[in-house]
């Protein structure tokens, strides 16, 4: 039996993990389950899977979590802010983490997990674009293992033998991550300039969050995931490539020098991923369709356009860039995407942020979690200068 913490229970990646929890109670037991602020979806989620423990990072909202337990008469010990959070990581509770909180907020509780041996199946990949040096150095001192949960990275470590093998000894000669293209595929700048949050949230194919969602529209979800690869899987950055794939079937591939191309294909729906790092190396049911190629019928790939989608190219730069230039990337993306939803910020404007935070923020070799921090609280700071800059009146939702 896995006990399970999920840290970002009440989001989607949480919902998607607690379902394949729910179809396998033989195996796994959620016995921790951690929410941001949202007390009512968290109450209810402890009625049904009855967790050991409910965290709540927001203390503001615990005392309404506290309630409405008390109301159902559900027996769980409740913490609340981020102290809670790496307890729900780290206490003899759990064996297994699923690392799913959005953003930096996550970074703490994730290198808490790794360094305390812990399997963990990391959703976050905001922690290693912020922190892979500190996050392999925190599982090399822990002794537990790492498992992707993003679907791309899921695929290419399915298609690799061992999971995580050194690339050049495996004669790997590079890895090829799919990319939708997002609900703008095939438009240009000029067709992007009076961009919605509704339309960047509108992906068509998978269903996510707003933020991860507003990402894949920009592109920085791939340039993200570029950067998690590299630390992922020890590969350089000219041997990670992405192309774009409408239909997203084909979920990542790997390429040999042999010539074999090794791919990981199933329909567009998480639970296929968490499924397998739940319960590696063996197999269990997701509860997801059945692949029907011949209703498919073709599967199509093209280049990412680089020119109208800039966050890629600009996740390569800070990757060639090295230190805590990803770190910069990310804290600026972060505060861009959240102007945009807010309407303070143009579409557009959310690379052009990014570009003039890498431009303006010095980085230096990734040191302690604290300095790491400090530089990400630094880039924030800058990025929203810039934003104030480039803001916009509040844009129409319709």
């Amino acid at each position: 039996m896995k006990r399970i913490t999920i840290l970002g229970a009440t989001g989607s990646i949480g919902a998607s993990a607690l379902d394949v929890v729910q179809r396998h109670p033989e195996r796994f037991r959620a016995t921790a389950l951690a929410a941001h602020r949202n007390a009512a979806a968290l109450a209810d989620l402890c009625a049904r899977f009855r967790p050991q423990l409910a965290v709540i990072a927001d203390p503001a909202h615990a005392p309404e979590l506290r309630e409405r337990l008390a109301a159902a008469r559900i027996q769980c010990r409740v913490e609340a802010g981020a102290d809670a959070l790496i307890q729900a990581a780290t206490g003899a509770h759990c064996d297994t983490v699923v690392a799913a909180i959005v953003g930096a907020a996550g970074l703490p509780s994730t290198l808490a997990a790794a360094r305390a041996g812990k399997r963990l199946l990391l959703a976050n990949k905001e922690a290693i674009v912020m922190a892979g040096p500190l996050l392999l150095a925190a599982l090399a001192d822990g002794g537990g293992e790492l498992l992707p949960l993003d679907s791309e990275h899921n695929a290419v470590f399915q298609c690799l033998p061992g999971g995580r093998p050194d690339l050049a000894a495996a004669g790997v000669r590079r890895i090829l991550l799919t990319a939708s293209g997002g609900p703008f595929r095939g438009l240009k700048t000029a067709d992007l300039t009076q961009v919605t949050p509704e339309r960047a949230c509108a992906h068509p194919n998978w269903r996510m969050g707003r933020k991860i969602s507003v990402d894949s529209a920009t592109l920085m979800n791939k340039g993200l995931e570029v950067i998690e690869a590299h630390y992922l899987f020890g590969a350089p950055a000219q041997c990670i490539e992405v192309v774009v794939h409408p239909q997203s079937i084909v979920h990542s591939l790997v390429e040999y020098v042999d010539g074999s191309v090794l791919a990981q294909l199933g329909n567009p729906d998480m639970r296929t991923a968490i499924a397998c790092a739940l319960a590696w190396p063996q197999r269990v049911a997701a509860g997801v369709a059945p692949l029907d190629l011949l209703r498919i019928a073709r599967l199509d790939f093209q280049e990412p356009d680089i020119d109208t989608f800039g966050c890629l190219r600009l996740a390569y730069q800070a990757l060639a860039a090295g230190g805590t230039a990803t770190t910069v990337l990310n804290a600026a993306n972060e505060e861009a995407v959240a102007a945009f939803l807010d309407g303070r910020l143009p579409f557009l404007g959310i690379a052009a942020t990014i570009e003039r935070c890498l431009e303006a923020v010095q980085t230096a070799p990734v040191g302690d979690l604290a300095a790491l921090l400090d530089t990400d609280l630094t880039a924030r700071r800058h990025a929203q200068r810039i934003i104030s800059t480039l803001s916009t009146p509040t844009l129409s939702n319709s």
